[in-house]
């Protein structure tokens, strides 16, 4: 099923997309008729991304419709799913089987595929991002054929921004399932994380830290404990328990969120900060986020609180993880434990974007390195020389589409950049 576009948007409304065609095919020959037979074509997921990652001035392939498939091979522990499925809704499928995926994003709402193009990840010491789950895709490419890749043998393929072909299906690596207890502490110092980060960070199975740059605290700091772990105290580093559930935006409904307060409940209702049921907000909001090497945390957020009388009047709050390092070329975690900075701003681009300016110049010393699907300023060449494999992504993409029908205006500088 195809239709002109006469104007479509992201999410959040900030990139009008310029495809001439849009198609949502049900069924894989479909949509390898329709790849086959476009001259450009990109593939769209839950349309997240607030960079134009997922534009294209051709046929723009929505994978939504496409079969869920959500196969499991428990004895494995591997689980193969549609490219459109969102997070939402296989992890209740796997939780029913005993099964679980080790970590998730703060939103359950986004695509399978396009969250793990574009190397979203979620919190944790010792989690990597939703990519590192991946043990095989299968890929349409530009004649039509599909193939299929294993991550042992193409690691550029997998967080590969829909450039090397669209991902038809996915098959995931699993664990066994586990429940999460989440605690909430307010009012942590940034002194306390800037001197004890590593040993903050380390204090749960996934720790997220919340700020809105107003005084130099942690407003919030989401600890999610896995299994038997031990809660902590009234007290840590500096802040208190929260006597109630909370939004990480004041203001904000704490109903849109997950449990908290201790209330044990299997991970996939607890390692998201939002319930599926709600939509955290109306995409009222531009979001950028920036990974520097883990030890470089402390410095980034000292150099960051010097911003703050800058940050806060276009915040509407920052969020700091931790992600463990992979090997997966282009993956913002590339080899390097990290630290991401993430900023949720107002929606406002004539106010964010020199503030975006200011951050990264904050953070240049460190080589922070921008989520690709999320507002940054950096030049390709910039973007280019914070990747190692860069030289061999663009090969590998220049081998399996040596056309660039899978380009766009973000990809095609970047891949240039290179040349």
């Amino acid at each position: 099923m195809s239709q002109a576009v006469p104007q479509l948007r992201n999410w959040a409304g900030n990139v009008r997309f310029h495809a001439t065609e849009i198609a949502s095919p049900a069924s894989l020959p479909e949509l390898q008729r329709l790849v086959a037979g476009s001259r450009r074509a990109r593939a769209l997921g839950t349309a997240h991304s607030f960079s134009p990652i997922a534009d294209t001035d051709g046929l723009l392939v929505s994978v939504a419709r496409l079969p869920a498939l959500a196969e499991l091979d428990g004895d494995r522990l591997l689980a193969r799913v549609g490219a459109g499925l969102r997070y939402s809704d296989i992890a209740p499928r796997l939780h029913a089987r005993g099964l679980a995926l080790p970590n998730l994003a703060s939103l359950p709402h986004i695509s399978v595929a396009g969250a793990i193009a574009t190397g979203t990840h979620g919190s944790g010491d010792g989690n990597g991002s939703l990519a590192t789950a991946v043990y095989e895709q299968e890929l349409v490419m530009a004649d039509g054929d599909l193939v299929t890749l294993r991550t042992a043998d193409a690691p550029g393929s997998v967080v590969a921004l829909g450039a090397c072909g669209v991902v038809a299906a996915l098959t995931l690596r699993l664990v066994p399932a586990f429940s999460v207890r989440q605690y909430v502490y307010t009012a942590v110092p940034f002194g306390a994380a800037i001197e004890h980060f590593d040993e903050l960070t380390a204090s749960a199975y996934s720790v997220s830290m919340f700020t809105d740059w107003r005084a130099p605290r942690f407003t919030q700091v989401w600890l999610k404990l896995a299994g038997p772990a031990e809660p902590p105290g009234e007290h840590w580093f500096g802040g208190t328990a929260a006597g109630e559930d909370l939004h990480p935006i004041a203001g904000m409904p704490a109903a849109n969120c997950s449990p908290q307060r201790g209330r044990p409940g299997p991970w996939h209702e607890r390692l998201p900060h939002f319930r599926p049921e709600f939509t955290p907000s109306a995409g009222e909001e531009l979001q950028s986020e920036y990974l520097v090497a883990r030890q470089d945390a402390p410095a980034a957020l000292a150099a960051l609180a010097a911003l703050a009388a800058e940050l806060a009047p276009v915040t509407q709050v920052s969020e700091v993880r931790t992600v463990a390092a992979d090997d997966l070329w282009l993956s913002p975690a590339y080899q390097r434990a990290s630290a991401a900075f993430h900023f949720t701003w107002v929606p406002d681009p004539a106010v964010v974007l020199p503030a975006v300016a200011k951050v990264e110049a904050a953070l240049a010393p460190l080589a922070a390195r921008p989520h690709w699907g999320k507002v940054f300023g950096y030049d390709p060449g910039t973007v280019a020389g914070r990747y190692p494999r860069m030289a061999d992504f663009r090969h590998l993409a220049a081998e399996l589409d040596p056309h660039g029908k899978f380009g766009n205006r973000m990809l095609d500088p970047l891949l240039r950049e290179l040349g």
